[in-house]
């Protein structure tokens, strides 16, 4: 087991660096980041020429690349024609753990990602568990009651809910909990969610309840049509067959030995979704104005700030790694059949 990850984990450098490069060279394609300097007012012309040499955006694109990657403290350039080589804004590349400036806040790019990260992950988290919950709960029931009366309700409200887009499930519930529920007496939710509002776990959760929502009602939809699908297909195997020619409960029969193979394929799908919450649900954050890594990156794409975003875009490709090698290390818990050796 030890071997595999540690290949897993050398076979992903490699990639890493692959996908790192082709991001660089799409970023590079979208604009200038010096034409506003993260602002509303074009520098002067000379302003932005000194800023270009002293970024090193003056630089060939692979030269600005290595800049990035492993710094440019190691390497000097005679960029003003006297004969003696200078390095301006010296760092030292993102293996050693400096993701660059923001030229929108003058603040390292790390500690505004860091800074942003635990509320991502809070409503990552809460969403992700409001979602197994309930997914578990109308799969797992679909797929008993099949083509009953129960199964074409849940089924009928998958269908709807998985085909709305987010902004408009975001807006109705606005709509519906924010200004009808304010217009008709009824305690209501706000419309703007910060963490920092709270006070208590109480005002936290009146807060969180409509980006979770959001995030959740069309996942749930997902979830739980997989979830029906891979129980039918459980329960009507051959090995249920037995299990109830034993004379197993119903209950031990779902639970113990369907649900359990049923599951496998779960395991894949929330390891592919997991790394995605992280991108901030972007859209959810934006609408809400939620503190997390999605405004971020929205806030900040606009401006072409290019190491934030790089920062998030090699943060999110980091946990599609992370999360796929212990999506198949989960795979040995959910069936002994499997190893890696």
């Amino acid at each position: 087991m030890g071997r595999y990850i540690l290949r897993r984990l050398l076979q992903a450098i490699p990639l890493l660096v692959i996908v790192s490069l082709v991001i660089f060279v799409l970023l590079q394609s979208a604009g200038d980041p010096l034409a506003t300097m993260g602002g509303r007012v074009p520098p002067r012309a000379a302003d932005r020429e000194r800023l270009r040499r002293q970024l090193g955006l003056d630089q060939p694109m692979m030269t600005q690349y290595l800049f990035w990657l492993i710094g440019n403290d190691w390497w000097q350039f005679d960029r003003d024609g006297d004969g003696e080589p200078e390095t301006y804004g010296t760092r030292h590349g993102v293996l050693r753990g400096d993701f660059g400036i923001s030229i929108v806040t003058k603040t390292p790019a790390l500690e505004l990602i860091m800074q942003r990260l635990p509320n991502t992950l809070l409503l990552m988290v809460t969403s992700e568990i409001v979602v197994l919950a309930f997914a578990l709960l109308t799969g797992v029931i679909s797929a008993v009651k099949q083509y009953s009366l129960t199964d074409n309700v849940l089924t009928g409200f998958s269908f709807v809910t998985f085909s709305m887009p987010i902004f408009l499930i975001a807006f109705g519930l606005m709509y519906v909990f924010a200004v009808k529920f304010r217009e008709w007496n009824l305690p209501y939710f706000p419309t703007i969610s910060s963490p920092s509002q709270a006070n208590n776990l109480r005002e936290l959760i009146w807060y969180m309840t409509l980006p979770v929502l959001t995030l959740s009602i069309g996942s749930v939809a997902a979830y739980s049509r997989y979830i029906r699908s891979n129980m039918l297909e459980a329960i009507n195997a051959d090995y249920i067959r037995t299990a109830r020619s034993k004379g197993l409960t119903e209950r031990t029969i779902l639970y113990r030995h369907a649900f359990k193979n049923a599951a496998l394929p779960l395991a894949t799908l929330i390891g592919l979704d997991i790394p995605f919450f992280l991108g901030g649900a972007v859209v959810t954050e934006r609408i809400f104005a939620w503190p997390g890594l999605g405004r971020l990156f929205i806030d900040h794409l606009g401006r072409l700030d290019y190491s934030v975003i790089m920062g998030l875009l090699i943060l999110i490709t980091a946990a599609v790694v992370i999360f796929q090698l212990l999506t198949d290390l989960a795979y040995t818990m959910l069936d002994p059949r499997i190893r890696y050796t």
